[in-house]
């Protein structure tokens, strides 16, 4: 009698792991997935924490009797699924399949196919991943949330037998979103008020204005922007021109900027008028 049984998902993989490893183990496979939830209800349970409700896959059930009957009376298996979240569920429904209190499992991890790799994976063998099988089990009962309950308004809508999936159906929720803000969007005028201005030292520097008097400098139109301007060169001393008048009063508080070419300051000249940017398509 041998000594193991090694099980992993793929039948090719079974037969090439069989050559390597001879007499000492019995080498089967699972064909992929035994248990999946049922195919025509929800199979989750939306009332117990979303609890998954497996069921034997159809057509399985045959590969199911092999495994439990080529286990019987070995206590040591060796569960060799592939090395990711869908392995990992498939190597953990095996394991229940079996009965956790008739046989010692051991996950094994092959990332290669070579003789040395083969025997350095069954003598390293590591415990079966619980937070793995969790994520790929929460994969799953979302597919399920989303594509059982959605995929009906689309036979409704665009076409019979189309599938909803969990990444584009919340994808397209967030496109549909943003297209609504854009064509909800109202353009509203608004002004800003720049001066490039020199210190004592260099360089010099663009200064906005953010105050006027107690308020906001906010302008939200030509007219506004024309009359701040006109208090500051009524501010200016000596009835000197708006040009000199704009450049030498104070402008507390402002935010300094450094000149994008790096030249000369000067003259502050009538601003330009600014338009508030729309939400921009993704």
């Amino acid at each position: 009698m041998p000594k193991s049984l090694l099980i992993v998902e793929s039948p090719t993989k079974a037969k090439t792991l069989q050559k390597y490893l001879g007499r000492d183990f019995v080498v089967l496979s699972s064909k992929g997935h035994i248990k999946d939830l049922p195919p025509h209800e929800l199979g989750v349970d939306l009332e117990q924490d979303f609890a998954p409700k497996y069921a034997t896959i159809l057509g399985k059930a045959k590969v199911v009797r092999e495994l439990q009957k080529a286990a019987a009376g070995i206590s040591e298996v060796f569960l060799g699924p592939d090395p990711d979240r869908e392995g990992e569920a498939i190597a953990w429904h095996i394991a229940e399949a079996l009965g956790e209190k008739d046989h010692h499992f051991k996950r094994v991890l092959f990332l290669e196919l070579t003789q040395a790799a083969i025997r350095e994976a069954l003598a390293h063998p590591v415990a079966l991943d619980r937070p793995r099988y969790e994520s790929q089990q929460a994969r799953r009962v979302l597919d399920r949330l989303v594509g059982y309950q959605i995929s009906p308004i689309l036979w409704q809508k665009v076409k019979t037998g189309l599938s909803a999936g969990r990444v584009q159906s919340v994808a397209l929720r967030l496109v549909c979103d943003r297209e609504r803000a854009i064509q909800a969007f109202v353009p509203e005028e608004y002004w800003s008020l720049d001066a490039c201005l020199a210190g004592k030292e260099p360089p010099p520097f663009l200064a906005r204005l953010v105050k006027h008097g107690a308020r906001a400098c906010k302008p939200a139109n030509a007219a506004q922007v024309e009359g701040i301007l006109d208090d500051l060169e009524a501010a200016a001393s000596g009835g000197e021109d708006r040009k000199k008048a704009a450049t030498a009063l104070p402008l507390a508080p402002v935010h300094h900027q450094q000149p994008p070419d790096g030249g000369q300051p000067q003259a502050p000249l009538r601003p330009q008028k600014d338009h508030v940017p729309g939400p921009k398509a993704l």
